[in-house]
């Protein structure tokens, strides 16, 4: 059987939304509680069992590769202090089974475009695309969920919710046919369609497993919404010869590329952490608003 081993991090954007505070760093560094955003995506893909984590950066993303690189002077200082716990820690970021490749994105084209720089790793595999900027949790992590989704069906499997119709000019939108509670026979797939537009109010969220011939597709495509080449559109184009699933997954999603998510995701999943919760819940109801 065919596991997915890989998954592609399109982390090249300028993260113009968060200026200034993404003026000198990427907004996947951007800490939430006590992790970077980008973080969260790879060990969500390593809890999937996901090894080789590609990363299509641009040049001002060096922090990212410094941040899954070995900190030498960093972990002797912290070895030499005894401050065994803090170095455990910092080596965890990265496991020694994990594999990081940096791929640079010469223009930001778009999504697809972005997921196109990876064809040379991927290599004919199927793989994952997460995007950083959606924070997911769930009580199983979403790409284990989707993992196992791929298992059953052998096919291309896109992570969605329900979203407000009045939003669907924010998500591609799909629309086909439940084959189970949770999951849909996509028949159609619709870049940030107008609500009387789109074909349900099923948005498409940052998590993707796709059979490598959506490559082929994105490659034929033209600039699309935006005038970018949109990951949706080869989607689309793969749907005359492929089966697609869409997959409503259970969890709950943080749209930290908006600074209202950030902060949702920030308090969330600081009431959560098992140190700091207990006490940051009793300052929030003490605090006068």
């Amino acid at each position: 059987m065919q596991h997915i081993t890989k998954a592609v991090f399109p982390v090249a954007g300028l993260g113009t939304r968060f200026l200034p505070a993404t003026k000198a760093q990427p907004k996947e560094m951007l800490p939430v509680v006590d992790k970077p955003l980008i973080q969260y995506a790879i060990e969500e893909a390593y809890d999937a069992g996901i090894r080789e984590m590609i990363f299509i950066t641009g040049r001002t993303k060096r922090p990212i590769e410094d941040h899954f690189d070995m900190a030498y002077e960093l972990e002797t200082e912290l070895q030499a202090a005894g401050k065994l716990e803090l170095l455990k820690v910092v080596q965890s970021i990265k496991p020694e089974d994990m594999e990081c490749v940096f791929i640079r994105q010469p223009k930001m084209l778009g999504l697809g475009h972005a997921v196109l720089c990876a064809q040379q790793l991927i290599n004919g595999d199927p793989f994952a695309v997460l995007l950083a900027d959606d924070l997911m949790v769930g009580e199983k992590p979403i790409m284990k969920q989707m993992v196992e989704q791929f298992a059953e069906w052998r096919a291309s499997i896109i992570a969605v919710q329900e979203v407000p119709p009045e939003h669907t000019k924010r998500y591609g939108i799909v629309g086909g046919t439940h084959v189970r509670d949770r999951l849909v026979d996509v028949a159609k797939i619709v870049e940030k369609p107008a609500p009387e537009e789109a074909p349900s109010n099923l948005g498409v969220a940052g998590r993707y497993i796709l059979t490598p011939g959506v490559l082929d597709e994105i490659r034929m495509q033209p600039k699309g919404v935006g005038g970018e080449i949109q990951l949706t559109d080869g989607i689309a184009g793969m749907l005359r010869r492929e089966k697609v699933f869409a997959y409503c997954y259970e969890g709950k999603r943080y749209d930290c590329g908006s600074k209202e998510g950030f902060l949702q995701a920030s308090v969330e999943l600081a009431l959560a952490h098992p140190q700091l919760g207990p006490g940051f819940r009793d300052y929030l109801k003490n605090l006068e608003l």
